[in-house]
């Protein structure tokens, strides 16, 4: 792994730790924040790692966009940095690992279309979740869009219009996290969580995950014709194949990839 002068990047077994380190910022998403972000995700996909956990340091998980890095820029500008958050976003999602956000504070605007982009989320019940610009004057457009589909529209619109906080508890009733759990438990729950998601063939797993974002939020019509030539060519696999034979044979299975 690179070094990072806004990260801190660990290898741990099977999983790979990225914890945003701008505490002084509450780990604001400025450019430079959102490339090495970036270029962490591209480097643990390609890597052998089952998991990846994104967490903050502070007394932030994320507070979204750096309005220091945005206020200057022209319209060009600012629609380049959004295009580079996206692309952070989709990056999330389609890396063959599984990805679990670990939110121990708060985490706002782009902080929050971060957890959502995670596949899991897990967080402590200190955390708070909030799109706040809708009480100010820059809507959290982008930041909805994932949001959205981990909630629903009345949830989201309440978050959007009002810009009002929720707790940690509201959020995984709302969906928007897994768990929330106590502070002092949210390291053993996300290592509990993670390796529960990870168990099984890896190929298998990651082609269900991006599978799984490829056919969300697509009519029902579609997303049958997506995972049925999907989960028909993977019964080729070493994986479906191991995986049925030792089922048949009353055996443990061994996984070769």
């Amino acid at each position: 792994m690179a070094d990072y002068e806004h990260l801190l990047v660990k290898n741990e077994g099977d999983t790979v730790r990225i914890t945003m380190n701008r505490p002084q910022r509450r780990n604001s998403l400025t450019e430079e924040h959102l490339r090495e972000l970036l270029d962490a995700f591209e480097t643990a996909g390609r890597s052998d790692a089952t998991g990846i956990v994104l967490a903050g340091e502070g007394k932030a998980f994320s507070s979204g966009h750096d309005f220091g890095d945005v206020a200057g820029r022209d319209l060009a500008g600012v629609r380049d940095l959004l295009r580079l958050c996206t692309t952070v976003m989709r990056t999330i999602e389609d890396v063959p690992q599984v990805v679990i956000a670990r939110v121990h504070a708060t985490a706002w605007a782009a902080g929050c279309q971060l957890v959502a982009s995670c596949d899991l989320a897990v967080a402590a019940e200190s955390a708070t979740f909030a799109l706040p610009g809708g009480k100010g004057g820059w809507f959290c457009h982008t930041p909805a869009v994932p949001v959205a589909r981990n909630i629903g529209r009345k949830r989201l619109m309440e978050m959007a219009l009002t810009g009002d906080a929720v707790d940690a508890a509201t959020a995984a009733d709302w969906g928007l996290v897994n768990y929330a759990v106590a502070d002092d438990e949210l390291d053993a729950r996300v290592d509990d969580l993670l390796a529960r998601a990870t168990r099984g063939s890896r190929f298998s797993k990651a082609v269900g995950k991006q599978t799984l974002h490829a056919q969300l939020d697509r009519p029902e019509a579609d997303a049958y014709a997506i995972a049925v030539e999907v989960m028909a060519s993977m019964s080729q696999s070493p994986g479906a194949r191991e995986g049925m034979a030792s089922f048949l044979d009353k055996r443990h299975p061994e996984w070769t990839d």
